[in-house]
């Protein structure tokens, strides 16, 4: 009898080496492309209704991801795409803040050196 310390793939072969770290994907819920849980920020309603930007991805609520276009974020800040996606109405005062990070989004990633 002969025994196999790994399953075999597809092909019959065993697989070896560690197993690749799962990275989670989201959808940028203004224009829909995929990245990186990551690479997006995302935006929370809480469930007293208050809506947040959440940097560390854990706080409770429902959730949206907004990725690092100036355009997606003056979308989000000027029509109800995000306020339907959190199934909230966003205050003025919210999409104020809204257009500011995008700007300052914006200008991060035209001053990042890894880009170049």
């Amino acid at each position: 009898m002969v025994k196999r310390t790994s399953a075999p793939d597809s092909q019959g072969t065993s697989r070896k080496g560690p197993r690749p770290k799962h990275v989670p994907i989201r959808t940028c819920a203004i224009c829909r492309e995929k990245d990186s849980k990551r690479g997006l920020t995302r935006i929370v309603r809480r469930p007293d209704g208050i809506v947040v930007m959440d940097p560390s991805g854990r706080l409770n609520g429902r959730g949206a991801y907004i990725c690092d276009k100036s355009s997606c974020w003056d979308r989000a800040a000027s029509t109800d795409v995000l306020a339907k996606a959190l199934n909230v109405e966003l205050s003025q005062e919210f999409r104020d803040k809204l257009r500011q990070f995008g700007r300052a989004v914006e200008i991060n990633t035209a001053t990042d050196p890894t880009e170049m």
